[in-house]
């Protein structure tokens, strides 16, 4: 089963898209970086295409209630894309046999964590059901319809109180819109969806700053 005709601007994106159509960091020649990968899953749920994502636990030490991509390090032996899909299944229980793999997008630098991330995208030919696996990692998993993520209404500027001269890019998710997706799993969606013409520019967007619980135990150190 080939993927649907509208993913087609992100397939080809694929071929021609540079790490630096994404974000100002990649990963220095001579890195000893940490290694690791995310899964940007595109399906189709009941309100049309969407994209899977999940929120972290409001109790964790570092990144409270951050929206991510599902993913995290490379276990020895493994490449990015079995990496992204084990992730999925641990934090989701999404199960990796109704995924195709689509490719991957250029490695990406986290500079404060030495990270450097491979995003996996895929198609999910054949979806499982998915929910919190564990409560002490995960507080809750999206499947994001795309058209709320390109609606104007749903989009905002992100500040941090402890850098006020930072703005980046965000949107306002969940069944109530009052779940924030920000940094950087907000900056790919950004700026992959604006390469692929699902976006436009917005810079009046209205500007949010981050809840008091997402700053609580933060480190510094971005996770992927």
């Amino acid at each position: 089963m080939n993927p649907p005709s509208w993913l087609d601007p992100i397939v080809r994106a694929l071929d021609t898209i540079d790490g630096s159509d994404l974000t100002a960091f990649l990963p220095p020649e001579d890195h000893d970086a940490r290694q690791s990968a995310v899964l940007i899953l595109f399906g189709e749920g009941e309100s049309g295409p969407d994209l899977l994502l999940t929120e972290r636990a409001h109790t964790m030490r570092s990144h409270p209630g951050q929206v991510s991509f599902p993913g995290g390090g490379l276990d020895p032996g493994e490449g990015p894309r079995e990496a992204a899909l084990r992730e999925a299944y641990e934090e989701t229980g999404l199960l990796p046999s109704g995924v195709q793999i689509l490719g991957e997008l250029p490695e990406l630098w986290l500079p404060p964590s030495n990270n450097v991330v491979t995003p996996v995208v895929g198609w999910w030919r054949d979806p499982s059901p998915v929910s919190v696996r564990s409560l002490e990692e995960v507080h809750a998993v999206y499947r994001v319809p795309i058209a709320e993520l390109r609606d104007p209404t749903h989009r905002i500027r992100v500040r941090s109180p402890r850098n006020p001269a930072w703005l980046g890019p965000g949107f306002m998710i969940g069944p109530d819109k009052d779940v924030i997706l920000w940094g950087f799993t907000g900056g790919i969606v950004a700026r992959l969806f604006e390469y692929v013409g699902w976006l436009d520019d917005l810079p009046d967007a209205p500007v949010v700053e981050l809840p008091e619980y997402m700053l609580q135990g933060r480190t510094g150190r971005e996770r992927p």
